[in-house]
């Protein structure tokens, strides 16, 4: 938290300045959560009182949200979804937000899981499933007797990964799994019975019979399910957990690191740490694997990164927290890591192997793996569950059949598999029902948000924001300015970029760590940054400057001008000279010269839309 207050003190004032500024602006201080997970456990009502004309009206609860896993909170029968920054802001100074009446994709749900597989499991298989069935800019609901058989946090991380399977929407409707639900996380029993009595009597209780009319039908058979691995580069290409071997890069050993070599092992993301029943059972592969004597080779960095600010009381309170922390998976901060990039330098045995030529391999709990996401240095990554994410940690490698070949040896010399160590699913629940306490969730919340440094924090009372012109993390940005005119007016241009095909968001959009030596890195150094503490390029996103020189920097990107080019890269046509993005748009800008880019089918899917956009538009309105 102190680091974060010295790296992020701008972009903090920004934000508590604005809470003053707006009557409706709530701000939730660092440290609060990931913003999914406090959706769901601390600010979603599922039906809230509005007050109209001297009359208290009940209404479905709803959500935007400025980030694509916004419908998490469909886990619990909120219609919510992810939209641009610039929507969401138009819509939090009250205009509305619209949309074409979508087509609903039923996804119906039969049987019940079984007790060895976890939540990131289904999510995988859903998301595989309807990533090839094709569900873009549709809204998916799941139906059927299956879903009765999930709990509300399974659900959540199912409704997570909308994105992942193109999907606007993941909606699961209310009924007694999510009332338990409310009440498991705090929510005042006077609140869950409204609820429940308002979706009884509207028809919006949950019928595991009903068989509405959906624009299509997809089936999915619960207890066919499997542990599985999603990967090595998109979260829609599952295969079970033993069959990583197969899809990775060969490489090399070097020195006691060997080919196919795991690098960072993460439980991460509001997808999979929002669900207490997978940490646990992490927890007790964690606690088995030190009785065992096993432990993680030093070439892996682990960590543990939960969503939720309640994650602690319930590990502790299990007894898992010191298995976990012997293993390294302590709890290294409350937000998104290295789902989102924000992994930090590899462990120095694992650089210097890479320098040796292993290429490298990680595994996470999170819902993208595109490559080079997690670390710029990594191009291969595997979704799991977290305790799965811990076994292949303990393994070293993705080489082998995490399923059948050993993990490990006892002091003895005996090998120790997978199923010597997984938890056994009647213990996890047992030890789950007694570490449950429900005012863990809202005490939790309201120590993280009793903040002192966010209380004390100093910042402007104007009704308009100074803006500091040497700031290098907040300035106004110039595309919101009026009487920008179209960059392309009849004239001749130049490509600045020829891209394939499927070039994503999350391609365009800068992430992770800002790289020495780039575009980025030698503007921020120029106005009096250290070199060895850039932050990463989230943290600049208040900054167009900063982030329109990462654009197209992202490590799978082509510049198919000419063979070879690196990522964020050009040629200045006239000059046949190679150059970065940047300086190749400023010669042209002083040569009057228009630009476009060129690519293939699917430009632009994704999420990271703003940035994607915002870029392109910064950069011309700049000139």
């Amino acid at each position: 938290m102190q680091r974060e207050r010295e790296r992020n003190a701008e972009r903090l004032q920004l934000m508590k300045w604005a809470s003053g500024a707006f009557e409706k602006l709530t701000v939730h201080p660092p440290g609060t959560g990931i913003m999914h997970t406090l959706n769901l456990e601390r600010l979603a009502s599922i039906v809230r009182i509005d007050r109209r004309d001297g009359e208290d009206w009940a209404v479905p609860d709803t959500l935007i949200g400025t980030d694509s896993h916004t419908p998490m909170v469909n886990g619990i029968g909120v219609l919510g979804w992810g939209v641009g920054g610039l929507e969401a802001e138009a819509a939090m100074l009250g205009l509305p937000v619209t949309l074409r009446i979508p087509e609903v994709v039923g996804v119906r749900l039969t049987g019940e899981l079984p007790r060895d597989v976890f939540a990131a499991d289904l999510a995988l298989v859903v998301t595989q499933r309807l990533r090839a069935h094709g569900v873009a800019g549709r809204f998916v609901e799941f139906f059927g007797p299956g879903v009765a058989t999930l709990s509300a946090d399974t659900r959540a991380a199912v409704a997570n990964m909308a994105p992942e399977y193109g999907a606007t929407t993941g909606f699961f409707p209310v009924d007694a799994r999510t009332i338990a639900y409310l009440l498991e996380t705090g929510r005042p029993p006077e609140a869950a019975a409204l609820v429940e009595q308002y979706c009884r009597k509207q028809g919006l209780w949950f019928d595991p019979a009903a068989e509405p009319d959906y624009a299509e039908v997809l089936t999915i058979e619960l207890s066919g399910v499997a542990r599985g691995a999603a990967g090595p580069s998109r979260p829609q290409d599952w295969r079970g957990a033993g069959e990583t071997a197969a899809f990775i890069t060969a490489g090399v050993a070097a020195g006691d690191v060997p080919a196919g070599a795991v690098a960072i092992a993460a439980i991460t993301s509001c997808t999979n740490t929002s669900d207490p029943r997978m940490l646990v059972a992490a927890g007790l592969l964690a606690r088995n694997a030190v009785a065992a004597g096993l432990a993680v080779p030093g070439w892996v960095k682990t960590s543990l990164a939960p969503g939720s600010p309640a994650a602690d009381a319930l590990l502790r309170r299990a007894g898992l927290m010191e298995p976990l922390e012997a293993l390294g998976f302590a709890i290294v901060g409350v937000g998104c890591t290295t789902c989102i990039g924000n992994s930090g330098p590899l462990a120095p045995r694992m650089a210097d192997a890479v320098a040796g030529g292993v290429v490298p391999v990680a595994v996470l709990s999170g819902n993208r793996n595109f490559p080079g996401r997690v670390h710029p240095e990594v191009r291969e990554s595997f979704l799991l569950s977290p305790p799965m994410v811990i076994a292949f940690a303990l393994a070293g490698d993705a080489a082998r059949d995490i399923e059948r070949d050993p993990i490990g040896h006892r002091a003895d010399g005996t090998a120790v598999t997978l199923a010597d160590i997984w938890p056994d699913a009647a213990e996890v629940d047992a030890l789950l029902a007694g570490a449950r306490a429900p005012d863990d969730v809202q005490r939790r919340y309201d120590a993280a948000e009793a903040n002192a440094e966010w209380a004390a924090l100093d910042a402007p009372d104007t009704m308009l924001f100074p803006w500091n012109p040497a700031s290098t993390y907040v300035r106004p940005p110039p595309f919101v300015r009026a009487g920008a005119g179209a960059p392309l007016d009849g004239a001749t241009a130049r490509p600045i970029l020829v891209l394939g095909d499927d070039i994503t968001t999350d391609h365009v959009s800068p992430a992770g760590a800002i790289p020495a030596g780039t575009p980025a890195a030698r503007y921020l150094i120029e106005r009096g940054e250290t070199p060895g503490d850039l932050n990463v390029f989230a943290a600049r996103r208040g900054n167009w400057e900063a982030m329109v020189r990462g654009l197209y920097t992202n490590p799978s990107v082509d510049n198919l001008l000419r063979p070879g080019i690196a990522p964020g890269r050009t040629v200045h046509a006239p000059s046949g000279e190679e150059m970065t993005l940047w300086d190749a748009a400023e010669l042209y800008a002083v040569e009057a010269t228009p630009l476009v880019i060129i690519a293939g089918e699917r430009y632009g899917t994704g999420s990271s839309r703003d940035w994607a956009a915002k870029g392109r538009r910064c950069s011309a309105s700049a000139r």
